[in-house]
Formats: structure tokens, C-alpha cells, sequence
């Protein structure tokens, strides 16, 4: 039986406070390598210890077996569980530990049980939904590194938060990363559906034949032969890709959702024997993939924060020296050795999620999220973080409150001392001297407003916005609406400035609501 590490006997504990409190639901926050699986076996442990009967959800039946081998490896007594599948050998209804797939579930009646522990919650499976309501006196246990999916606050009644991505990359549980940018693809004409961008439109606008050469090329230059996973948008984008790798001469294999159980097992152990180098897939590399990824070259854009995070997850694992014990050493010793063995995650991002969503390790949220996902949404309006920028020597990503390049060291320029307001910016000299800048606002009426009106009508197709809201926007900043001779414009990307205006407009809104709702009561 393996020894917990801090932050598992952290969310033990806080689990354990909240069910004092009087809590029936609660979420346990579990970044990519917390080591879920160990902490759920003891929970599971604590449960079968004061007799209680203990369902263990898996979002897919591939993820079964291994639950039940992880258990086993864990403490915990075969004899003691069965599986909940048609036909499997393990079938034993009578077992105080049963493990089972949301699927088979949906197609039987809920087993007796005192506790379910969901796992990968973030999905909002439609069956748990209905075992809720229908014994809403149930202790559920969720489990999810991405529990920011919405409507969850309206069926979990508290957030556990143990610990943070970023505290696990500063006491070496996790790899550090560095991030490179070397494609800018244009998504101005690609539709938004249910939050994210529409799978087909995007497949067409990432299969351009310069970014597919780019992802090839630009792995050549950089990756050194690290062992890599790419992430495609589709099977024809995946296989594009694939097909320049092995056109390269790089040893390369190709990953969907039609692939056997077997066959990806295989590839698993090819890329840990170098035998190959690079795994081509389409968002089936996310979820109980323990595999040792050096490098992650993304090339699916995506508005999902869920997506992104799980997706990076996969190359964060660290890797210790032999015999090397990150049980018993200071943080700094750990996160040194980690990243001696290891060295930092590349991560390759060929489709400008990171400048759009922010670091991986600052994407975050507080406390589970309510309501209704819109359509058109891209994140929620209660959150903003600051955004990368790209190094001007080397193209490397620069955390928003760094100067120095992570990778090159170089010094970029950086305006310091800046507050933004709504349409305002304010520098703040050596001194304590105020000037005042252009505002954002003045900037944009500088541009005219046909440029203006070309890149709002680009806003508008990425954000899947009405027509009336982007003539409001218009007038937000010219004081009138557009006119007739501007009406039919082509599309164009929207600058940085609009961008930001956009932005604080949306902030200012969401601030003026929460103040409005506290004022009422």
C-alpha cells in the first residue's frame, strides 16, 4: 500500500470536515497527477471500514479494469469488489465495492449502495443527474482535475480544493513547461457551437497545408526526439498530420476513438521504448493515460478550458531519478529532481489556446459555477486571468507577471505599473508621477471606423455573436450606429485593442450585476 502524499491527506481531511458540516455532495479538486486514484482507494477504505457499500463511477468501460487493478495495487481486498458489466468474470453483485461505467449504468437499476464516487464529474453524466433525483439522500463523492463545468453548483453543494496546479509544479509533484507559439491560425470564419469552436469548419481551417508543415516542422526543430503526443481536430486534420510525419522520416503512430484497447497499449509501450516518437490522436489521449510525455504539440483549437488543462495534463507527470523518494524531501529537492530527470513539458501550441485562455497553471476557478452553459459561450464571465505574451527573441510564452523568458532568459519590454479601466489607461511613472495614455477607446477611433467595423464583424463570427449586439458594440465606441457603406466589409481579425475593449466592457457589466445583486439583498 502506497503512502499518501500531503495534498491526498489534505482532501481526506477536508472530506471528511465537510461531511461533519453537514455537506451530502462535495467535489474534490484533483489536478492531472494528484494521484486520484490513490486517494479514492482510501476513501473507499474509510467507507467499507464503518460498513458502508461503495459505487465507483468510470466514464468509460476502457477504464474499468484498470480502476479495479489501481484498487488492488492500493489495499484494496479483490475479494471485496466486483464489476458492473454484461459478462464480465468479476460479476459479483454481492460485493461491498462495485466499479462501473456510466454506460452500463444507463441501462440498468442503481445498485444498493451507501456512497457513489463519480469520477471525471466535469462530464455531467445524465445518469448520475438521475440517480440524484431519484435518492437525493445519497452521499456522492465527485472527482474531476476540471470541475468547472456549469450548472455543477446547482447538483454539488461545496468545492474541495486541496491543492492548486501550480503548487504541485513549485513542490515538484508536477513537470514545470515551457511554452512555444509558432502558429497564429485564423479561426475568424469558424462558428461557435455549444461553447466550442464547430468541429468541421475548424478541421478545415487547421488542414491548411502551411500549418500542417508547421506542426511537422517545428517539432523537427524543437523537440529533440522527445516522446510527444499531438492533438488533431478530426480524423482527416490527425491523419494530414501523421501522413508529414512519416513523410519527415519520424517515427510516428496514429490514435482515434476506433482504436482496440490492445492496439493503444501497444503504442504506449513503443513511444516508452523510443521505438516511436510521436502519437498522432483525436481527443482520446486525456483521460487514464499515465504514459511518459516530454513533449505536447496542440494543434486543436478550442474555447474549453476543461479540454485544454486535461489535454497538458497528459505531459506533466514527472519523472524522478531511480531511487530517488519524493516522499521524503523538501519541496525544492523534489522540484529539482523532477526536473533534472525530466526537464520542463514542451508544449508546442500550434493553435492559440494559451494566448486566449492563459497559462495552463492559472486556469482556475474558485467554487463551482451555476447556471445553464449559453451556446455561444467561450468562459465564464466571472473569470479573467492575465494572458501570456510571446518572447521577442526566442517566441517562447511569458507568464502575464514575468519579464524574463522562461526559456531564453531574455529581458522583454513590459509596461509596468498599468491600470486599465473600462476604455481608460493610467501609467503610473517612477515616482509616483500619474500619465495619462491613450485610452483604448481612442485608439480604436483612431483606426476609422471601417477597420473597426471590419474587425468586430470577426468578433462577431468567432463569438457567434447577433447582429444587433455587434452594432452595439460600434456604437459603444463611435456614439453612433454603422452605417449602410460599411454594412458588407469583409471580415477581419480583431485587433488586441478591440479585444481588450470588448473584454472591459464585459468585466464592467458583470461588476455593475454583482453589485446590483448585493444592493438588493
Amino acid at each position: 500500500m502506497h503512502d499518501l502524499r500531503p495534498h491526498q491527506v489534505k482532501a481526506i481531511d477536508m472530506l471528511v470536515a465537510a461531511f461533519r458540516a453537514g455537506k451530502r455532495r462535495p467535489i474534490i479538486q484533483a489536478p492531472c497527477g494528484f494521484g486520484k486514484t490513490l486517494c479514492a482507494a482510501r476513501i473507499v477504505i474509510g467507507a467499507r471500514a464503518k460498513g458502508n457499500r461503495v459505487v465507483f463511477c468510470v466514464p468509460s468501460l476502457s477504464l474499468i479494469q484498470q480502476t479495479f487493478d489501481r484498487f488492488v495495487e492500493n489495499g484494496i481486498d479483490p475479494g471485496d469488489m466486483g464489476i458492473i458489466q454484461a459478462n464480465h468474470a468479476w460479476t459479483r453483485p454481492h460485493a461491498g465495492i462495485q466499479i462501473a461505467s456510466v454506460q452500463t449504468l444507463q441501462r440498468r437499476e442503481f445498485p444498493l449502495t451507501d456512497i457513489v464516487i463519480c469520477d471525471e464529474v466535469h462530464l455531467v453524466y445524465d445518469v448520475i443527474c438521475r440517480w440524484q433525483d431519484e435518492q437525493p439522500d445519497k452521499l456522492f463523492i465527485g472527482l474531476s482535475a476540471t470541475p468547472f463545468s456549469r450548472g455543477l453548483a446547482q447538483r454539488w453543494d461545496c468545492l474541495l480544493k486541496p491543492t492548486s496546479m501550480a503548487d504541485m509544479i513549485a513542490q515538484g509533484w508536477l513537470s514545470k513547461f515551457k511554452v512555444f507559439a509558432p502558429s497564429h491560425p485564423d479561426l475568424s470564419g469558424v462558428k461557435t457551437v455549444a461553447g466550442d469552436y464547430q468541429e468541421d469548419q475548424l478541421g478545415e481551417a487547421m488542414s491548411k497545408p502551411k500549418l500542417v508543415a508547421d506542426v511537422v516542422e517545428t517539432w523537427c526543430a524543437r523537440a529533440e526526439g522527445r516522446p510527444t503526443i499531438v492533438f488533431a481536430v478530426n480524423r482527416a486534420h490527425a491523419r494530414l498530420i501523421h501522413d508529414q510525419f512519416e513523410k519527415s522520416l519520424v517515427p510516428v503512430a496514429y490514435i482515434d476513438a476506433n482504436t482496440e484497447r490492445e492496439e493503444r497499449e501497444a503504442i504506449g509501450r513503443r513511444l516508452a521504448n523510443r521505438e516511436i516518437q510521436v502519437v498522432v490522436n483525436i481527443g482520446t489521449l486525456i483521460v487514464g493515460v499515465d504514459w511518459d510525455v516530454r513533449c505536447i504539440s496542440f494543434a486543436r483549437p478550442t474555447k474549453s478550458e476543461m479540454l485544454y488543462i486535461q489535454a497538458i495534463g497528459r505531459g506533466l507527470r514527472p519523472v524522478y531519478p531511480k531511487g530517488f523518494d519524493p516522499q521524503s524531501c523538501t519541496d525544492e529537492e523534489r522540484a529539482a529532481a523532477c526536473e533534472s530527470e525530466k526537464g520542463s513539458l514542451l508544449l508546442l501550441d500550434h493553435s492559440d489556446t494559451t494566448m486566449r485562455l492563459g497559462m495552463v497553471d492559472e486556469i482556475d476557478h474558485d467554487e463551482l459555477l451555476g447556471g445553464k452553459k449559453p451556446k455561444s459561450e467561450s468562459e465564464p464571465e466571472e473569470k479573467h486571468i492575465g494572458l501570456p505574451h510571446e518572447c521577442e527573441d526566442c517566441g517562447c510564452l511569458v507568464p502575464p507577471k514575468a519579464t524574463e523568458c522562461p526559456n531564453c532568459g531574455h529581458v522583454n519590454r513590459r509596461r509596468v505599473n498599468v491600470e486599465q479601466l473600462p476604455g481608460q489607461l493610467e501609467e503610473f511613472q517612477r515616482g509616483g508621477k500619474r500619465v495619462k495614455a491613450p485610452s483604448v477607446k481612442d485608439a480604436l477611433i483612431a483606426m476609422g471606423k471601417a477597420e473597426v467595423w471590419a474587425q468586430i464583424k470577426g468578433m462577431s463570427e468567432q463569438y457567434n455573436w447577433s447582429k444587433g449586439r455587434r452594432s452595439h458594440v460600434y456604437r459603444d465606441i463611435f456614439g453612433v450606429w454603422p452605417g449602410y457603406a460599411i454594412e458588407d466589409l469583409p471580415a477581419k481579425l480583431p485587433s488586441s485593442e478591440l479585444l481588450g475593449w470588448e473584454r472591459s466592457k464585459r468585466i464592467a457589466y458583470a461588476r455593475s450585476m454583482r453589485a446590483k445583486e448585493r444592493a438588493a439583498g
